[in-house]
């Protein structure tokens, strides 16, 4: 009996092992071909040198590489936008890597083509291959908090455009040094921020480099001995804030904070700094401007 029972195990093992075989190569392949189907083909994008091929980002672009020299893809290097423009010289196929700002790595094959049938590329998000930060163990969670912060941050963005796209109006304070003039146009209040419109006109004949442009909070504390106390109010986002202000030139720019009010004691100053100059401006604002936002 012992030996019918060892004897039936051998011939189990034995079935185990030709079913193992013969299934084997078939979920082999059908692994692969399930690796295959996730990994994403390069699409291919055309160019010629008679013509300018945009491409429009959902971030802007911190960088932008080709493979070969018979393809150029030129972007703003100064300040960060969400276009670039492609043309190529009749040569081999190359490839172009693009780096958005938020670490968002996009890759494509160039070609050269005589003839070009489509001339404006733009392109989604989701057509990244990956991010140069390493995600974190609990990318879920984390996905889903930087996308509810990239959409407020969007919401800002365009509500800072509608109020540079609105017409000028005459400027609640101003103050100028040496030609240069330091306005806050107006102050609205929207869900649970303060948007402030800014403007720098440069009025003299030499560029001005900004250093910076911040904002305070400044309490007078009376008495035999005068201070002044401040504290810095860190803006949600600066929208349209410049490195430079050419001669002869204004730039309006929003900065976005989030809703305060202030008592009868205290009052914001706007300090703006030039860098590697002296023509730093202190514009002061009281607490009615920012309790009675326009």
């Amino acid at each position: 009996m012992g030996i019918y029972k060892l004897n039936l195990m051998k011939n189990y093992i034995i079935l185990l092992l030709s079913i193992s075989c013969a299934f084997a190569p078939r979920l082999c392949s059908a692994q692969a071909s399930a690796h295959s189907q996730s990994i994403r083909a390069l699409d291919t994008i055309y160019a010629n040198d008679s013509k300018n091929v945009a491409l429009f980002f959902p971030e802007p672009i911190r960088q932008g590489i080709t493979g070969s020299d018979n393809f150029v893809f030129s972007y703003n290097r100064e300040k960060e936008q969400y276009f670039g423009l492609l043309q190529a010289k009749p040569g081999k196929e190359s490839n172009l890597l693009v780096v958005n700002r938020n670490g968002a790595i996009f890759s494509y094959i160039v070609k050269y083509r005589k003839q070009l049938s489509k001339l404006n590329y733009f392109i989604p998000l989701a057509h990244s291959i990956g991010n140069e930060k390493p995600l974190a163990k609990d990318s879920t969670a984390i996905a889903g908090s930087e996308k509810q912060i990239d959409n407020r941050n969007y919401y800002y963005q365009k509500f800072g455009a509608y109020l540079l796209e609105r017409k000028r109006r005459k400027s609640l304070k101003s103050k100028s040094k040496a030609s240069v003039v330091l306005s806050v146009e107006r102050i609205v209040f929207d869900k649970e921020e303060l948007y402030v419109v800014l403007e720098v006109n440069n009025k003299s004949s030499l560029d001005y480099d900004l250093n910076f442009l911040k904002v305070y909070i400044e309490t007078e504390q009376k008495g035999k001995r005068k201070s002044v106390q401040r504290i810095y109010k860190e803006p949600v986002i600066r929208y349209n804030l410049p490195d430079k202000v050419k001669e002869g030139k204004r730039v309006r720019m929003v900065y976005v904070l989030p809703k305060f009010s202030l008592s009868n004691d205290r009052r914001v100053m706007v300090e703006l700094n030039e860098k590697d100059g002296e023509r730093d401006i202190k514009l002061k604002l009281s607490h009615r401007h920012i309790n009675n936002p326009n």
